[in-house]
This record gives structure tokens, C-alpha cells and sequence, in this order.
């Protein structure tokens, strides 16, 4: 069938090719029987809008790029499900891209989709440091940080993750542990920077009745945390931490393997916490305890202020929303540690 063009949709409903262009981009402002109408010629024609050619002469596309870390993490899942959401009312579409934590690739995605005009970036970026994402915006592409606080340059949405970090912290030494160890990614990423430092500060607090080690790995992954957790377990018992506070629930739900494997008891013998309380936290052979995120929330809050700058950027003023994370206890550190 020939391809229907809005020429003829406008000849069909006998109205102008104006008005139909008004019932496809505006249509509160045109009749209710002359919308009908035109949906009616539409219809019978079979007529489907050029999105790509109507993106070139608008000048953005009705899409929202969303670049996260780590693509096969939960928590990542739930904050795109959060933008989604609001992004389907306003018949905006979200594009997922996955950065995988690499600053090259990171670069690559935000080039195609700045090509591709999209409507504004969600971006919960690789390093702290980002000045492309400056320039971007200075081009004309607004963008939100998403799981990270901004400078006051762009918008963005993110927890207290220090804060997390701390209440961890506290909760173990609480217990009665006092040889902790943090399980982290790359420091570069401000997520770990800050959660590390959070529960440097409840050591700190401590007064140097409590150790900290530190493990670093390159990415925030199942198999870095298994990775870690073998390395942990083989050590001499005396040597051991005996209890763990993992960068994000990935990496702690890998610990929690390698324990197992080298049977060792969780909490008994090694308490663990996780971070973001993905649904997998609860479901683990080990109920695992996990600092909170409201995760779809963030993804809602991000695009709300997406939008709410698409739809007035000489009115917008850039806002930080930071949220409080809450610790929920389960089974793999709620047994206190015998003196």
C-alpha cells in the first residue's frame, strides 16, 4: 500500500493541512468534531506520522536518553521503570543505554544521542569529573544526574549515600564487630567514594576500638564480590574481618556465595550489608541486609525535572534533590558478635 502522507488527510477531513498538523501536536486547541474527523481520515487512510522528519523541523525528538553504570544491575532496572512511568504521560519515550562503568563508552552514547536530538540525558555517570556533560548542556541538551549529586550546573536527583555508608557502619560495630571490611568498586565512582567515607566516619567514631580494610575492585559486580568473598574466606580465621559492608547488593550477594562455598556461617561467622535493597536482597539463601534507595522514585524525581526544564528553560532554575536512605536489617547481620 502506498504511504499515506498528511496532504491526504487533511483532503479527506476537509480541513487544512495546518489543522491536522494542530490534531497531531495540539490537540486541545482544535474542535472536537473537527479532531474526530481528522482521527476518522486517519484512520482510513492508515496514515502514520514521520516521527524522524517532524524531529528535523522541531528540532528534538520526544525521547529521553538514560545512561546507567551497569545495565544488569536491579537497581538500575527499577530507577528506568521509575522514569518510564512518567515519561509514558507525556508521550516520551526512554531509551536505555548501559555505560558498563567505562568513561569511553560512557562518551560514545552521549555523542549518538545528542546526534539523534533527544529531548534531554539521565545520567548517573562514570567519574565525578564529567565536563562533557557540561558542554552538552551548554549545547542546548539538558541534563539530569541521576544516583548523583550535581555542582548546581544541572539537575539532579540522588541519596545520602555518606549517610548510608555511616548508619552501615554503626549497625555493625553495634553488633559487636570490630574488624569491618569494605567491599567497594573503583573509587572514582562518587557512589563508592561516598559510601566508603561513611563508614570511615562511624569507624572514626569509634575511637579506634574498630578496624576498617578496604577492597577495591574494578566494577560493582556478582562475580567481583564472589571474587573478594573467595579471597576473604581463605584467610586464617584470626586474620579475618567478620563482617563485610558491600558497595551495592551485587557485590554482596556474591560475598554471600563465596562464604557458603567455603562454609562459613552468615551472620555467625561473617556478617554482611549490602546497599540499594534490590528485590534479590530479600530473596537470598541468607536474607541480606541492605541500605535503601527509593529507587523508582529517583527515576521519576530525575524526569520530572527533565521536563519541567524541556517545558521552561528560560524559567528553570537547577535543584538538587537528595534523599534519605534507611537501613533494612535481615538476617545476614542480625545476630550480634560474641566478645
Amino acid at each position: 500500500m502506498a504511504t499515506r502522507n498528511i496532504k491526504e488527510v487533511a483532503q479527506l477531513a476537509r480541513v487544512s493541512v495546518g489543522t491536522v498538523s494542530n490534531v497531531l501536536n495540539r490537540p486541545e486547541i482544535v474542535a472536537p468534531a473537527t479532531r474526530e474527523r481528522v482521527f476518522e481520515a486517519i484512520k482510513k487512510l492508515g496514515f502514520v506520522r514521520n516521527e524522524v522528519a517532524r524531529h528535523l523541523r522541531v528540532g528534538r525528538s520526544r525521547t529521553v536518553g538514560l545512561v546507567v553504570l551497569d545495565v544488569s544491575n536491579p537497581f538500575f532496572v527499577d530507577v528506568a521503570q521509575g522514569a518510564e512511568s512518567v515519561a509514558d504521560d507525556h508521550d516520551t519515550m526512554v531509551v536505555l543505554c548501559n555505560s558498563a562503568g567505562d568513561p569511553g563508552r560512557e562518551r560514545r552514547h552521549l555523542d549518538q544521542l545528542e546526534q539523534q536530538r533527544v529531548m534531554g540525558i539521565l545520567i548517573t555517570p562514570v567519574e565525578m569529573e564529567s565536563p562533557w556533560l557540561e558542554e552538552l548542556a551548554a549545547r542546548g541538551t539538558p541534563v539530569v544526574l541521576v544516583d548523583s549529586p550535581a555542582t548546581g550546573l544541572q539537575c539532579s536527583v540522588a541519596v545520602d549515600d555518606r549517610l548510608g555508608g555511616q548508619i552501615a557502619g554503626a549497625h555493625l560495630i553495634e553488633r559487636g564487630h570490630r574488624r569491618i571490611m569494605f567491599v567497594g568498586g573503583p573509587p572514582s565512582i562518587r557512589q563508592v567514594a561516598d559510601r566508603h567515607a561513611g563508614i570511615g566516619a562511624a569507624v572514626a567514631a569509634a575511637a579506634g576500638a574498630v578496624e576498617l580494610l578496604t577492597s577495591t575492585s574494578p566494577t560493582l559486580t556478582v562475580a567481583e564480590g564472589r571474587a573478594v568473598g573467595e579471597r576473604v574466606a581463605a584467610l586464617p580465621a584470626g586474620e579475618r574481618p567478620t563482617a563485610a559492608f558491600c558497595a551495592n547488593d551485587m557485590m554482596a550477594l556474591g560475598f554471600l556465595q563465596a562464604m557458603a562455598s567455603h562454609g562459613l556461617r552468615v551472620p555467625e561467622d561473617m556478617a554482611i550489608i549490602g546497599y540499594d535493597d534490590i528485590d534479590f536482597a530479600a530473596a537470598a539463601a541468607v536474607p541480606l541486609s541492605s541500605v535503601r534507595q527509593p529507587r523508582e522514585l529517583l527515576g521519576r524525581t530525575a524526569i520530572d525535572l527533565l521536563l519541567e526544564e524541556v517545558a521552561e528553560p528560560e524559567e528553570h532554575r537547577h535543584r538538587q534533590v537528595i534523599f534519605q536512605p534507611d537501613l533494612v536489617v535481615r538476617k545476614s547481620s542480625a545476630q550480634g558478635r560474641n566478645p
